[in-house]
Parts: C-alpha cells; sequence; structure tokens
C-alpha cells in the first residue's frame, strides 16, 4: 500500500484577499504519494459542495497522481456564487499545481462540477462567459486562466440550468408559498392519479411547464434588479421551494437504469419536493441569473463542450439517482474532441455501493491515463 502525503493550503482569493478573521477563503487538501512528487494531478471542484476530501483523493494518490481536491470561496455558499470570480478562484489551484511541478493537469468534473470544469476548460481557451447580470466586465483574472491538459467527467450532469430545470416543480402557483399546488395533474407529478409511471404526453407537457417556471424566474429576477438599479440596496435573497420533481425520481421506464425507485437524493422524492433541503432553494437574483437561468447562465456545458480539445473520459454509474444515461451521453457526444471515451461503472452517484465501487473507478480512471499522462 503506498503511502499518502496530505497537505492543507489555504490562499487568498483574487477578489476578495485574505479573510479578516485569518482565514483563507480558498482551501484545499493536496494527497500525493510520499516521496514522489507527482508529474500528473487531478483538480476537482464544485459550485458549493466541499471537495477538499474528495473520495477519489487517497486512490488517485495510492496509484501514484496527485489530487488537489480544491474550494472556491463559494463553497457553502451556493446562494452568492458568480461564475468568473469562481473559475479565477480555480485557476488559482491549477496554478498551484504547475507551481508544484505538476506537468499534466487532470480537470475532475464530478456531478455538478463537470459543466464548471467544463466551463473552466472552455474560459482558458477562448474567454467567453458574460460578465453577471448589472456588470459590464468578467472579473479580469478570469480572463487569464492557466489550461488543464485532461478532462474526467464523473457522474457528471450538463449544467446548473438544465439540472434545476428538469427537477423544478412546474405546480407551484406562487413562489411564495411552497404548498401552492396548480390543480391541473398534467402538472404535478405527484398526483396520485398518475400512479408510478407517465405518458410522453404528460411527460411533453410537463418538460414545457419546467421551462417555463424557469423563464418567470428569470424575468422576476431581471425586472427586480432593474428597478433597484439605483438604490442602496441593488439585490436581495430569496426562496425557490420544491426542488425535487423530475418524474424520473419516479418512473424507471424513463431514461431506463439500475437505479432504484421512487427516490432521489435525499430520499422519498415526494417528502424531498416539500422540505427544505436541496439545490437552489436558496439564491440572490443575480446567483440565479448567473447560476440558474436558462437563458442568462453560462452555467451550461454544452457551449462548452463544443470547445472541449482535451482527451475525455466520461464515467457514468449505472444506479444514480439523480444523473441519468441521456446525461453521460449528452457529455460524451457533446465533446468536440475525437479522443474520447465513456464508460458506465457500477455504483450509486458517489459510488458508495458497491463495496468496492470506488476501487473501480480509480483503476478504470488510471488505465485510461496509461499512455496519455506519467
Amino acid at each position: 500500500m503506498t503511502t499518502i502525503e496530505q497537505e492543507f493550503i489555504g490562499v487568498p482569493s483574487p477578489a476578495l484577499g485574505r479573510a479578516g478573521a485569518g482565514g483563507h477563503p480558498l482551501q484545499g487538501n493536496y494527497y500525493t504519494p510520499a516521496g514522489r512528487p507527482p508529474r500528473t494531478a487531478f483538480i476537482a471542484a464544485h459550485y458549493n459542495v466541499d471537495f477538499s476530501e474528495h473520495y477519489m483523493a487517497t486512490r488517485m494518490a495510492e496509484r501514484g497522481y496527485g489530487f488537489l481536491g480544491w474550494n472556491t470561496r463559494f463553497r457553502g455558499a451556493e446562494h452568492l456564487f458568480t461564475l468568473d470570480h469562481a473559475l479565477a478562484e480555480i485557476g488559482v489551484g491549477v496554478q498551484l499545481l504547475r507551481d508544484r511541478g505538476v506537468e499534466t493537469v487532470v480537470l475532475l468534473g464530478n456531478s455538478g462540477g463537470g459543466s464548471l470544469m467544463a466551463a473552466y476548460h472552455s474560459q482558458s481557451r477562448e474567454p467567453n462567459i458574460r460578465p453577471p447580470y448589472g456588470r459590464t466586465k468578467v472579473f479580469e483574472p478570469a480572463l487569464h486562466l492557466p489550461p488543464g491538459d485532461l478532462m474526467v467527467f464523473l457522474a457528471a450532469h450538463p449544467g446548473r440550468p438544465e439540472w434545476i430545470t428538469r427537477t423544478m416543480d412546474p405546480s407551484v402557483l406562487d413562489e411564495a408559498d411552497p404548498n401552492s399546488v396548480d390543480p391541473d395533474p398534467g402538472l404535478n407529478m405527484y398526483d396520485p392519479r398518475h400512479g408510478s409511471s407517465f405518458s410522453d404526453e404528460f411527460l411533453t407537457r410537463y418538460r414545457a411547464a419546467q421551462i417555463e417556471r424557469n423563464h418567470r424566474l428569470t424575468a422576476w429576477c431581471k425586472e427586480q434588479l432593474d428597478a433597484v438599479r439605483d438604490k442602496p440596496a441593488r439585490d436581495r435573497i430569496f426562496t425557490m421551494a420544491r426542488t425535487w420533481a423530475d418524474p424520473r425520481y419516479v418512473d424507471a421506464g424513463i431514461d431506463p437504469s439500475k437505479r432504484p425507485t421512487p427516490l432521489c437524493y435525499f430520499g422519498d422524492p415526494r417528502r424531498a419536493n416539500y422540505g427544505v433541503m436541496g439545490v437552489g432553494m436558496v439564491n440572490t437574483m443575480r446567483t440565479w441569473l448567473t447560476m440558474f437561468s436558462l437563458t442568462e447562465s453560462d452555467c451550461v456545458a454544452a457551449p462548452h463542450l463544443a470547445r472541449m480539445d482535451l482527451p475525455t473520459l466520461v464515467i457514468q454509474p449505472d444506479a444514480d439517482s439523480g444523473v441519468f444515461p441521456s446525461d453521460a451521453q449528452g457529455l460524451y457526444d457533446g465533446a468536440a474532441t475525437a479522443d474520447k471515451e465513456f464508460v458506465t461503472l457500477p455504483g450509486d452517484h458517489y459510488f458508495v455501493e458497491p463495496a468496492d465501487a470506488r476501487d473501480t473507478v480509480a483503476d478504470t480512471i488510471a488505465g485510461w491515463l496509461s499512455g496519455r499522462a506519467s
């Protein structure tokens, strides 16, 4: 068994410097095989989830690679997220690896981190993201990002706007009332008259209504921001209820896989849908636009995949309850590179089960790296 060294790294943010209490906004752990500075290393980051102790970190270090589990200052602060600042802060992590002698940097996009790391690569090749709504310029450090060399998508979905749209409940009548439900059963997947399967007609109407809810929220955020442009308070926090309503949580026949149903990441999907845990439930209006809006956000993977010229590996769990086979296929098909591979492996979203699932993932990635990195 290879001995692993773990180094805590804390550095200032190019946007904020160092926190007044002494903490560093950018933090992570760098895992390496003891006594062997790696020439190839991974960097993994997410919109808001703490990746500093990512489950692949020690496994890849055991196989001879470095692994930087990296957190931007938006770790645990999803409601404050801005894409250009996050990309600049990921760039700090990539440069840290280069400064430690790493020759091959692997961008690891896990879960929501898939579209984030795709955006990072895209921006490093050709600056293309838009300024956040209400600003005229992109944060300058985000225009000069050190590039990566290889790309791995691991249980990754196509982007925050697409993900939130397909899981938001379109039967919400009043955004201020989480119990408001349109009586029309064609907009409510949890109406008992549907049972556990849905017709194509229902799905077509339902998906259109989800998109409409996204557009309504986008229009509302823009109207609110425009109205207070000259006021002292130019943004505010709002809540968004009922974001566990993808029909695939209930109907195993849609996008078939080995996932159990009914199930979502927070257990029973109907109960989760009326709970307070979930993605995007607290936002500022600017964060909604920069992260979740179908029309305003650059957190969509598709245009970034069109610039993907790195060798790319897509790994999809066969029993994921929230990222589905069509998502992985879309990432694979959308990646412009000719050097790409798509693998489905046994496991849930984080490969907790079966018992050897994570080692299988690590072996698969190490095998793919053979010949591409040292």
